[in-house]
C-alpha cells in the first residue's frame, strides 16, 4: 500500500477508485494528531498575560518618552529603523514599511512628516528611480540618540522581569513545565 501522504501530495490516486480514500485518511490522521496535541498541551495563561503586560508597559513608556521629545511613537520607531538599517546600505521606504509592519503609503506619510520637521531627508534611488531612499539628518540623530539612551536605561531596569517571564513561556512551550 503506498504512503497516503506522498500519494495525496503527488496526486497519484486521482481519477481512480481509491482516489479520495487515501487522501481523506491522511487528512484525518493529520487532523487528529494536531487536535490531540492541542488538547493535551497546557497553556500558561497567567505567564502569557504577564508577558503581554510587561511588553505593553515597556512600549507604553516608550510612547510617552517619544511624545515628550516632541514626536509620535511611530516616528520614533521609524527613526530607529533608519539608523538600525543604514549599515546594510540605503534605506528605502519599502524597507521601513516592512520593518514597521505598516502599509507603504503609511510609511510615506510618516517620512513626509519627519521631512517637514527636518529630522530626515529623502531622495530618489539612483539605480531604481521608483524607490525613495531615506536618511537621518543631524536633528533626527539628536532626537533618536536621546530616546535610544533612555530606552537602553529602561531596558536595563526592566530586563530581568522580561527575561524571566519569557524563559517561563519558552520552558512551558517546550513541555518542561515548572
Amino acid at each position: 500500500m503506498p504512503n497516503p501522504q506522498s500519494a495525496c501530495r503527488r496526486g497519484i490516486h486521482r481519477g481512480t477508485a481509491n482516489s479520495g480514500k487515501f487522501c481523506r485518511a491522511h487528512i484525518v490522521r493529520r487532523y487528529n494528531r494536531v487536535v490531540r496535541r492541542t488538547r493535551t498541551q497546557r497553556v500558561d495563561y497567567a505567564t502569557l498575560a504577564e508577558w503581554r503586560y510587561q511588553l505593553r508597559l515597556l512600549l507604553g513608556r516608550r510612547e510617552i518618552a517619544a511624545r515628550a521629545a516632541g514626536i509620535e511613537p511611530q516616528q520614533y520607531a521609524l527613526l530607529l529603523q533608519i539608523k538600525g538599517l543604514e549599515a546594510r546600505g540605503e534605506v528605502t521606504i519599502g524597507m521601513l514599511a516592512e520593518r514597521l509592519q505598516i502599509r507603504h503609503h503609511s510609511a510615506v506619510e510618516l517620512v513626509d512628516r519627519l521631512v517637514e520637521r527636518g529630522l530626515v531627508a529623502r531622495r530618489r534611488h539612483e539605480g531604481d528611480r521608483r524607490q525613495v531612499v531615506v536618511r537621518l539628518r543631524a536633528a533626527g540623530e539628536v532626537v533618536l540618540r536621546r530616546l535610544a539612551l533612555n530606552s537602553l536605561a529602561e531596558l536595563r531596569a526592566e530586563a530581568p522581569v522580561l527575561v524571566a517571564t519569557l524563559r517561563r513561556l519558552i520552558r512551558d512551550a517546550n513541555g518542561r513545565g515548572r
